[in-house]
């Protein structure tokens, strides 16, 4: 292989071994979902303690996230994803050996901690290497790789019910922690040609800043903000559905424990590789002609998704939910493969990594305090099924302040 061809694959060479640290990203924090029973009979838990060991996770994984990418950002996105990935591996390991409800508490807020460093560094070092035409594909393919932990996820529930609750997470995460040795040698953190380093210098913004200067760099533009509150709204919506779908499919449709766990992962998972794919170079096409495409490619996608959401949670038909979460997972495929790309339309690439981990924090606590709140009503008689359908409407509305973005062209 020429020098040429070296360089120009490389990128790609990039998304594909992330792309197995973002199936276990998502796979290793997912799992517990869809072991509901077994791990609520061997503990005695209410429905709103399960729902906190969901919650705690999200919380720290948000607190420490802008810090994540902070650290990424002014020292190395390698070193930052290779600790990630050894730490919530090894307390995923550990996981499948606690001893009580109180242990996994602190085992879940370890795994949020650990986690909090990956996306941020991830996304920004993907879009380090690839630039405005294969960005949105590029960062979609990466994202597929959540997809498919999602959707694998769901086997936790068969998992449960051939060796116990504690097996997968025994399994997954010691090959975590053996891929993590890997990517020490894969992984290469971008360097900037000279032509970047004066665009850099002639936008104005000063290399370097401390974590208080970046946030008041990233919060003096309205573009970001508006970015922040829809990323709030979203997290909301996609935390109640991965982490109460499971159980709304068992008790709506009269599904058993394994069914429930792969019919709420499998089939909007199923929809996401596809809206990744086709969101991913719709997006990267219009973006050429239009400041504004990949912004509209999301619109358009949630303009459907939404209210798909809401037939889902309303039918009783199983057939027609299957639909529902399909077209749903593939308005999430638009979003996820264009998120990143529209940020970096809006700040500065050098703090990337920082201003996508504060989008993290806020929406991973609201999306934290969200699925507690799922199982409080739950215990309260309050059917998940309004839940969703409420979340549905909030999430069409908020789509729609995306149309007041102002972007600057790649």
């Amino acid at each position: 292989m020429n020098k040429k061809s070296s360089l120009i694959s490389f990128p790609w060479v990039i998304v594909a071994v992330l792309w197995v640290v973002a199936f276990l990203n998502y796979l290793d924090r997912i799992l517990i979902t869809s072991m509901r029973d077994p791990i609520v009979n061997e503990f005695e838990l209410t429905d709103a303690q399960f729902g906190l060991l969901t919650s705690v996770f999200l919380w720290s994984y948000g607190f420490l996230s802008p810090l994540g990418g902070y650290l990424a950002d002014r020292y190395s996105r390698k070193k930052v994803i290779v600790f990630s990935v050894f730490i919530w591996s090894a307390v995923t390991l550990w996981t499948g050996f606690v001893g009580s409800f109180e242990e996994m508490i602190v085992a879940r807020i370890f795994m949020g901690v650990s986690e909090a460093c990956y996306i941020p560094a991830a996304l920004a070092l993907i879009t380090d290497y690839h630039k405005g035409r294969t960005r949105s594909l590029a960062t979609g393919l990466h994202m597929s790789g959540l997809y498919a932990g999602l959707a694998l996820g769901g086997i936790g529930g068969y998992i449960a019910e051939l060796w116990g609750w504690r097996y997968g997470f025994q399994i997954f995460g010691a090959f975590g922690v053996l891929y993590s040795f890997l990517l020490l040698y894969v992984l290469k953190d971008y360097k900037n040609t000279p032509e970047e380093d004066a665009v850099n210098e002639a936008q104005g913004v000063e290399p370097g800043l401390s974590l208080s200067q970046t946030f008041k760099m990233l919060f003096s533009k309205t573009a970001y903000i508006i970015l922040l509150i829809y990323f709030c709204v979203l997290g909301m919506v996609n935390w109640l559905v991965n982490g109460w779908l499971p159980t709304f499919l068992k008790e709506h449709f009269n599904l058993n424990l394994g069914e429930a766990g792969m019919s709420a992962t499998g089939y909007i998972q199923i929809g996401s590789f596809i809206g990744v794919v086709l969101g991913g170079i719709w997006a990267d096409r219009w973006a050429r002609s239009n400041v504004k495409g990949r912004v509209y490619v999301v619109i358009i996608g949630f303009s459907v998704g939404a209210p798909v959401l809401f037939l889902m949670s309303a039918t009783s038909v199983f057939g027609i939910a299957i639909l529902a979460m399909m077209v749903f997972g593939l308005a999430r495929g638009f979003n996820d493969a264009n998120l990143m790309p529209i940020m970096r339309q809006i700040v500065d690439g050098r703090y990337a990594a920082t201003a996508y981990g504060f989008l993290n924090f806020l929406s991973t606590i609201v999306g934290g305090i969200m699925v507690y709140v799922g199982g409080a009503l739950k215990d309260a008689d309050i059917g998940l099924a309004i839940v969703y359908q409420v979340c549905a409407v909030i999430m069409i509305l908020a789509t729609f302040t995306l149309f007041a973005l102002k972007l600057k062209r790649q």
